[in-house]
């Protein structure tokens, strides 16, 4: 992989880096090469869209042309984008970052020029910020220039204006990137390089007690900026933003995150493994590999989030933590998928497409409220809890930010590949074309609600590759038929069945896979599982009682835990949690599954991605057997 390729689906042009040298040439494929099918995740992309199109630029300049002296176009947007966050920390302005990553990606997957229309007049207009302002800053923070000074003068302030410049530095990446946006890349730079000026100062040892304040992925951004322009300065500053408090200790593989603020951490562990792009110091990717070990395989919830009030929590107090009402950030579940995206590049295995598929549907696709399209902050598992989203103009939570890009690039982790080679990674109808191999592949399929998926290959000319399917983790075999016969069969989940051929037009490939009913627990607390099917979290859809219609559309975030306050009792399961599993049988739709509480209740379960508008539950406490 190369530079600016490896970081954005739509390469403007690469630079060679140092860890490029001799890595494994795997390559994800441009938004605008795939094409989503008719399915939930097309689903929830036009409602993102239509969302998109909805907001108003001017509103969410507001600030920025205050701050620049300029007179404002139009009234500001409330929640986050007017009022302090829940721990009174301004984050003024985050959310024009975020849109404006949103218009690249749903602009490069859709080529709807609309979204190419709002990235050029947002970008026009932080130019003539610029302008008026007499220098690269653009920022929408109540005390304007003057907070990022104090932040630089070491003095201790109120706000997070890195975390929040980090989305700007972000948003104008992917405009300059995936929507070719001259505007945006001449805006990028002069912010860059005001950067650069701004912290010359400072000695390592203050820029280093700088980075104690959340400050995003600050080393990611100057990292892809190194990418696109060359510039030794932006590499130092990758470095130098590249939190050493975090970094030390992971790559020597220690866990010292218990504590920590959660969603502070991921972004700086994204920026780690970019660096090690750029540079081929190995500390880097350590820490990234070790931290996203840690945080997957034993931080997770069985959704794929982590997390309660958004900080790490020791694994040992699990049974404390896993009835939250604020566990499962979404910020956090977005963020983890960027990293594992990352790190599949760099290393393709099985166990990080397992990971990303598990957390993309208990997490990504399960936060956006399919009927009105906003997103959620948190997917507590309080019992009895429900999912509440965010108002259209009236919250702006870091969460909604996140959301607005987590639904329109659902393309960009389905397919990968080398140049022989081409990566089935997730099972969602869709249609990639492979340009180098002159191919079309089309993928059909009603995964999850039946196992297994069919491709069909569309080529010009008969051509020598390797098609490598997943055999993911919760399949006990794999079995693959070309055109009607077997060509391959796998009995070790969590891998790749290869099936190497010269393929021809028309061929027909049937990957066929097993789903069952399993339980997932954590050491810490056995007798408190979720169920399982493939890798659906199942929960129980309890209804609406106690709650008032419309009331799951919430403003204020201080909401969430009191609104979920409310006393609920989950039905009762008594006995050994694999024979429960094993006890629940399938209604009568594919969606559907039947639980018979000791109660002796019929409790009906459904994948947790498709609750919405009433109760659930996704974790049981299992009582021991009767004596």
């Amino acid at each position: 992989m190369s530079g600016w390729a490896a970081m954005a689906p739509a390469p403007v042009f690469a630079l060679s880096t140092q860890a490029d040298r001799g890595a494994t040439k795997l390559q994800a494929f441009d938004l605008a090469d795939v094409d989503l099918a008719e399915g939930p995740f097309l689903h929830a992309q036009r409602m993102t869209e239509a969302y998109l199109l909805k907001l108003e630029p001017d509103r969410m300049l507001h600030n920025f042309r205050v701050n620049a002296g300029l007179k404002a176009k139009a009234a500001v947007y409330g929640g986050w984008e007017s009022e302090p966050t829940w721990e009174d920390i301004n984050c003024h302005g985050h959310t024009l970052g975020h849109y404006l990553s949103a218009c690249a990606l749903a602009y490069r997957s859709t080529n709807n020029k609309r979204f190419k229309q709002r990235i050029e007049y947002i970008a026009s207009e932080l130019a003539a910020c610029q302008q008026a302002s007499g220098n690269g800053l653009v920022c929408a923070f109540p005390k304007g220039p003057a907070l990022v000074e104090a932040h630089l003068r070491g003095e201790k302030i109120t706000g997070v204006p890195w975390y929040t410049l980090h989305k700007i530095f972000a948003g104008l990446r992917d405009a300059t990137s995936m929507a070719h946006s001259d505007t945006s890349r001449a805006v990028l730079l002069r912010l860059a390089d005001w950067t650069v000026e701004s912290t010359r100062p400072l000695s390592d040892a203050q820029f280093e007690s700088m980075l104690n304040t959340e400050h995003g992925g600050m080393n990611e951004v100057f990292a892809d900026l190194y990418s696109l322009t060359g510039n030794a300065d932006y590499r130092r500053m990758a470095e130098r933003f590249s939190h050493k408090a975090l970094l030390e200790p992971l790559a020597k593989g220690r866990d010292h995150l218990d504590g920590l603020h959660a969603n502070t951490q991921v972004p700086k562990i994204v920026g780690f493994q970019r660096v090690y792009e750029i540079t081929g110091e190995p500390k880097y990717n350590d820490a990234a590999e070790f931290f996203w070990g840690t945080v997957a395989r034993t931080r997770s919830f069985a959704t794929g989030g982590h997390g309660d009030n958004e900080h790490f929590f020791p694994m040992a107090d699990f049974a404390k933590h896993v009835f939250s009402a604020k566990a499962s950030e979404t910020c956090c579940q977005h963020n983890m998928l960027k990293l594992t995206r990352a790190l599949f590049v760099h290393d393709p295995q099985a166990e990080y497409a397992d990971y990303y598929e598990r957390t993309l549907y208990n997490g990504i696709l399960a936060s956006q409220d399919p009927d009105s399209g906003m997103v959620s902050y948190f997917q507590g598992a309080r019992p009895g809890y429900m999912k509440l989203y965010h108002t259209p103009e009236r919250s702006f939570w870091c969460c909604t930010g996140t959301g607005m890009e987590n639904h329109v690039k659902y393309r960009d982790s389905i397919y990968f590949h080398a140049d022989s080679a081409l990566y089935v990674n997730l099972f969602i109808p869709s249609t990639v074309r492979w340009k180098q191999q002159k191919a079309v592949l089309t993928q059909t399929t009603t995964f999850p609600e039946s196992s297994g998926t069919t491709l069909k290959l569309q080529l010009e000319q008969p051509a020598e590759f390797t098609l490598k399917l997943r055999h993911p983790r919760w399949s006990k075999a794999a079995v693959v038929l070309v055109n009607g016969k077997e060509a391959a069969r796998s009995s070790h989940p969590c891998s790749y069945v290869d099936v190497s051929r010269t393929w021809r037009s028309g061929d027909e490939i049937e990957l066929q896979l097993t789903m069952e009913i399993a339980t997932d627990s954590a050491p810490a607390a056995p007798e408190i599982v979720a169920f399982t099917y493939g890798p659906l979290v199942l929960a129980a859809a309890l209804g609406r009682d106690g709650l008032a219609s419309g009331s799951d559309i919430i403003v204020n975030e201080r909401e969430i835990g009191k609104y979920n306050d409310s006393p609920f009792t989950p039905p009762r399961l008594r006995g050994d949690p694999g024979t429960i599993a094993r006890s629940i049988r399938r209604g009568d739709s594919a969606n559907e599954f039947l639980l018979v509480s000791t109660e002796q209740k019929t409790v009906r379960l459904m994948p947790y991605h498709r609750i919405a508008h009433e109760r659930y539950v996704t974790y049981w406490q299992i009582e021991p057997p009767a004596v």
